[in-house]
């Protein structure tokens, strides 16, 4: 069974920093792509970045690009997203998925990713 945990979020004033986690269980971690998402109150599911199995492709949504960054380790089975420089626009819940099949290319819509986190709150004040 699959399970996907988020970890590091929190408050933070604009311009501010933070590193959020991903940490996977459940299958051969290097097999899959993953993906973040966030999501703010009433709003859609968005897009922010996805990295492949092997981390030789990345994808950044246009507002995080420049600011923020995605990683994985794939000996801890971990996905890090690091946000830098932020908004308060930035604010909102942040998933972190995983694609159902092994070696899919990095997607950008949530109806491609089968696993998801529980998510965790960034805040951003201005």
């Amino acid at each position: 069974q699959v399970q996907l945990v988020e970890s590091g979020g929190g408050l933070v004033q604009t311009g501010g920093s933070l590193r959020l986690s991903c940490a996977a269980s459940g299958r051969t971690f290097s097999s899959y792509a993953m993906g973040w998402f966030r999501q703010a109150p009433e709003q859609e599911r968005e897009f922010v970045a996805a990295i492949s199995g092997s981390g030789g492709s990345i994808y950044y949504a246009d507002s995080v690009k420049g600011r923020f960054t995605i990683s994985r380790d794939n000996a801890k089975n971990t996905v890090i997203l690091q946000l830098n420089s932020l908004k308060p626009e930035d604010t909102a819940v942040y998933y972190c998925a995983q694609r159902r099949a092994a070696f899919s290319t990095i997607a950008t819509t949530p109806f491609d990713y089968h696993y998801w986190g529980q998510g965790t709150q960034v805040t951003v004040s201005s």
